[in-house]
């Protein structure tokens, strides 16, 4: 059984810094277009920064110049490291993940528990 696993939440004042984790572990053949995505109270989930296929990068505008994704593809981990945090990044963070596991062709979509972020003085 594939999981999705996060850490590195918690509460932060504005303009500090945090790094989040996300780790794969079970049965995995290969893992795709590793993100990040969040929910804050009453609003829609969002795309926070993800690779592509690709190998490339996308954010969300409103974290351009402040987040950045890195993952190892050794370990199955994502990150995310957020600098300069504001109050409006305060949500719930989710991590996803396309993972293909043994016998499926098909790439399966697979999400984390989420890790709450807290920007507040």
């Amino acid at each position: 059984q594939v999981q999705l696993v996060e850490s590195g939440g918690g509460l932060v004042q504005p303009g500090g810094s945090l790094r989040l984790s996300c780790a794969a572990s079970g049965s995995i053949v290969s893992t795709d277009n590793m993100g990040w995505y969040r929910q804050a109270p009453g609003k829609q989930r969002e795309l926070v920064a993800a690779f592509t296929s690709g190998g490339s990068t996308n954010y969300a505008d409103s974290v351009k110049g402040r987040f950045t994704i890195s993952r190892d593809n050794a370990k199955n981990t994502v990150y995310l490291q957020m600098n300069s945090l504001k109050p409006e990044d305060t949500a719930v963070y989710y991590c996803n993940a396309h993972i293909r596991v043994p016998r499926r062709y098909a790439f399966d979509d697979y999400w984390g528990q989420g890790t709450q972020v807290t920007v507040s003085s």
